[in-house]
Formats: structure tokens, C-alpha cells, sequence
């Protein structure tokens, strides 16, 4: 799929007036439909599984409103679009301590910000289902 930039700054000019933020989900959401349609370019997509994780820095939302968009012209037209968020979790270096994470730049409840990121800050395509055209 191309990357029509046209397409891009109409949808990022509309996102912005609804939302009064910035999208780059437009850009990832177009990655994730590109990535499908290599797989899976001569079936027809009904639901695409996303999930999102609370501390990837993709807004959910945003993704939704482009995925259609994005979708036009391509397997994916007219698929539906679940997406999972799981929270974050982290590891303390200095203590050991697992806990949930709810910013990328945690800290553990000891103090220590020696901490890890173990899960909730990526974003993956869990599944796709789909038929033949």
C-alpha cells in the first residue's frame, strides 16, 4: 500500500479538530493494514485483533478512527477492529518487586526507579480472520 499523503493530513486535519491532538497512529495503523495485506492480500478480512498496550503511546481511539479510513481500497475494507489493552507491568531492579506500571517512566513502590518495563508498551496483531474473496 502507498502512503498517500494527501490521504494522511485530511485525516490528521480531522482527527485534530476533534481531538485537538496530533496523530501518528494514522502512520502505524497504515503499517498494520500494510503488513496484513502482504500476508493475506487475496482473502477478504473480516476482524483484525490489535492489541495495544497502556504504555505503547499509541492511543487506541485514534487507531479505530483511522483503521477505516486507512482500510479503504484494501483486504481489510469494511473488517471489524478489536483491540485489547493490557496494562503495564514493571520489574524493580532494586528490590525484585513485580507491580503494575501505569507510566513508561515508572517507579517501583520502594522508590527505586531502577525499574524495567516487562509488559503493556507494545502494539501487536494477536489475529485476522478472514475468507477467501
Amino acid at each position: 500500500m502507498a502512503f498517500d499523503l494527501a490521504r494522511y493530513r485530511a485525516a490528521s486535519e480531522r482527527y485534530h479538530e476533534r481531538t485537538g491532538r496530533g496523530v501518528h497512529e494514522l502512520a502505524i495503523t497504515e503499517s498494520v493494514i500494510d503488513a496484513i495485506s502482504q500476508q493475506m492480500s487475496e482473502m477478504k478480512v473480516s476482524v483484525v485483533y490489535l492489541e495495544i498496550g497502556r504504555l505503547s503511546g499509541v492511543l487506541p481511539d485514534a487507531v479505530r478512527f483511522c483503521f477505516e479510513l486507512a482500510g479503504e481500497g484494501t483486504c481489510v475494507a469494511g473488517a471489524r477492529l478489536e483491540i485489547t489493552e493490557p496494562e503495564g507491568t514493571g520489574h524493580c531492579r532494586a528490590c525484585g518487586t513485580a507491580f503494575a506500571a501505569r507510566d513508561p517512566l515508572a517507579l517501583c513502590p520502594c522508590g527505586s526507579a531502577d525499574v524495567s518495563i516487562t509488559g503493556g508498551d507494545g502494539l501487536k496483531i494477536t489475529a485476522v480472520e478472514a475468507g477467501h474473496v
